[in-house]
């Protein structure tokens, strides 16, 4: 069993950046992909950003370029840094983790997830 926490979310205004880190306890994630994912109130959830246990990244168009997810096994710990928020990027931020090696977007793949911080961006 693998637990989760997110933190770093808040208030921020466009333009702005922001950190999210996620802990995990429980068992070491280094055989593990991980990912992020957010929840706009009103939409479905959906994915950000993923990394696999190599290192490799991934993400969805409308965040390219702007956040970088990155991990550090030593600290069981992953990070989802956010440059140029933009107000259609509030949500609640999650971030998960699965049992395979291999990067994926769905979140039905994956088998922890944390609670949630929250992300919001001002105009």
């Amino acid at each position: 069993q693998v637990q989760l926490v997110e933190s770093g979310g808040g208030l921020v205004q466009a333009g702005g950046s922001l950190r999210l880190t996620c802990a995990a306890s429980g068992r070491t994630i280094r055989d593990y992909a991980m990912g992020w994912f957010r929840q706009a109130p009103g939409k479905e959830r959906e994915f950000v950003a993923a990394v696999d246990w190599s290192g490799q990244t991934g993400y969805t168009n409308s965040v390219k370029g702007r956040f970088t997810i990155s991990r550090d096994n030593a600290k069981n710990t992953m990070d989802l840094q956010m440059n140029s928020l933009k107000p259609e990027d509030t949500a609640l931020y999650y971030c998960a983790a699965r049992d395979g090696f291999s990067l994926q977007s769905a979140s039905s793949t994956y088998n922890w997830w944390g609670q949630g911080t929250q992300v919001t961006v001002s105009s």
